[in-house]
Formats: structure tokens, C-alpha cells, sequence
């Protein structure tokens, strides 16, 4: 299997899921391949004919050149149009599905936070963020505003979510007052120079803060909600989270 991204030396999946398959008897490895975006076509049309090649982990950028790949794929890869996980079908082709959303709702649950009722602002509608936004009001959130500098990125997981939401909207600012929970799923944070992707003055204890970067392990997101006695998720919480879902999908045991 591989985990396919550009940059790729702060994924943590390689270690983790190959544990899991460990775990469950399966004879497999999880090997990190960084190919950049330039390349990512090739990559696919070559990955389809590579043998002892069975499934895939996808992170940023590709994950919306990843469903494009697949033949099948879940009803939450469908509606969002991007896919993290690759699996074989019977017949070789792909079959896709979307776990980021998984994986950060059940971090925000294992920290004592009840996702019903808050309203939630979502910084960032790439992959990840559309999973997430997706299962923040499956998880019940009473709304969901969403913020992104391309608004035009912005606009299109506006229209895909409020096919089956009515309480999703774009959200003026990144301003996080009057929020009870923020997800940043932007890279902000990521390097040393980058700002914050939310004021931090507007911060309260009252509120839940989850990024999904993973290097830093505590980004400086999180070091200022917690300064602000937030409860909080990191990006690497939030993989652990999802361990479980991303091997047995991969092994077809989901």
C-alpha cells in the first residue's frame, strides 16, 4: 500500500497503519510516495497497473485527483468529490471512500465534546475540510459556516453540503466569536512564519479548537486555544482517531 502526497515527510500514516495490519494478521506494508502535482496523473495511470499494488492512503493535494481515479466510491466521496482511502475492486479499478471527517469528529468525542447544538466554523474547504464539514453536521451541529480564501473553493462545498444541510453558509470572516467549535483543515501552521488561521483573541474557554496539521505536532493554533483554556484536537489526535477505519477499509473488512 501507499500514502501519496506532496510534501510527505509529516504524514504519520506509514508507522500506524502498518501496525494495523500487523495487528490483524495481514501481510502488508504502507510505504510513503511524494509526487507533486504536476505528476499526479502519471502516478495514478501507473499505480493502476503495479500488481502488488492494493489500496492507497491519499493526503494533500490529491484528494479530489484521487476520486477522479476511482470507479466506485462511498456516498460521503461521492457528494464531496474527493476520496483519502483506495481500495481494489474485484475487477483491479478503485474503489474510494473519505475518513478525514471520521477521524476528526471522533477526536472532538474522545476530548468530552458533544458536537450537537454548537455552531461551528470551518477554516479550509480542500479535502480534508469538506470531510470534516460533511461530518460536523452529520454529527449534529446546529450550523456550520465556512471560511476559505479561495471563495470560489469556498462556495462549491457551500453548494454540495447544503444539498442535504440547510444551516451551512459562507462565513464573513475568520473571525471565531460566536463559535462554539473551530476546525482549522487549512495547512496554516504548517511553517514557522505562517499566521494564525483564526484570531486568537477571539478564543474562549467555552470553545472546542481542532486543527488537522500534524508537523508541528501541537501547532500554534492549538498552543494559543489552549493558552485560552480551550479544549482541543490536534491533526495527530485526529489520524489516531481514524487508524482503525483507514486498515479496515483498506483490508475491505469495513
Amino acid at each position: 500500500y501507499f500514502t501519496v502526497g506532496y510534501p510527505i515527510p509529516q504524514v504519520k500514516s506509514p508507522g500506524g497503519i502498518t501496525r494495523g495490519f500487523e495487528a490483524r494478521g495481514a501481510n502488508a506494508i504502507l510505504v510513503p510516495i511524494e509526487v507533486p502535482p504536476d505528476r499526479i496523473d502519471m502516478f495514478f495511470e501507473l499505480a493502476a497497473a503495479i500488481g502488488n499494488l492494493d489500496g492507497m492512503v491519499v493526503t494533500i493535494p490529491h484528494k479530489f485527483r484521487a476520486r477522479q481515479a476511482c470507479t466506485t466510491v462511498s456516498p460521503r466521496a461521492e457528494l464531496l468529490g474527493a476520496a483519502n482511502v483506495l481500495r481494489r475492486n474485484p475487477d483491479g479499478s478503485w474503489h474510494g471512500d473519505m475518513t478525514d471527517g471520521i477521524g476528526f469528529c471522533n477526536a472532538v468525542r474522545a476530548k468530552g465534546t458533544d458536537l450537537a447544538g454548537r455552531r461551528a466554523l470551518l477554516i479550509g474547504a480542500g479535502g480534508a475540510g469538506s470531510a470534516i464539514g460533511l461530518s460536523l453536521l452529520d454529527g449534529g451541529v446546529e450550523s456550520l459556516a465556512v471560511f476559505d480564501l479561495d471563495t470560489g473553493r469556498r462556495d462549491a462545498l457551500i453548494s454540495k453540503l447544503a444539498t442535504r444541510y440547510p444551516t451551512v453558509a459562507a462565513a464573513p470572516s475568520a473571525d471565531p466569536a460566536g463559535y462554539g467549535l473551530i476546525a482549522n483543515a487549512s495547512p496554516a501552521g504548517m511553517r514557522p512564519d505562517d499566521p494564525l488561521p483564526v484570531d486568537a483573541a477571539g478564543l474562549t474557554p467555552a470553545m472546542h479548537v481542532g486543527d488537522v496539521v500534524t508537523a508541528p505536532e501541537v501547532p500554534p493554533l492549538i498552543v494559543a486555544a489552549r493558552a485560552a483554556g480551550c479544549t482541543t484536537n490536534t491533526g495527530t489526535e485526529m489520524y489516531q482517531a481514524q487508524i482503525d477505519v483507514i486498515t479496515d477499509f483498506l483490508l475491505g473488512r469495513d
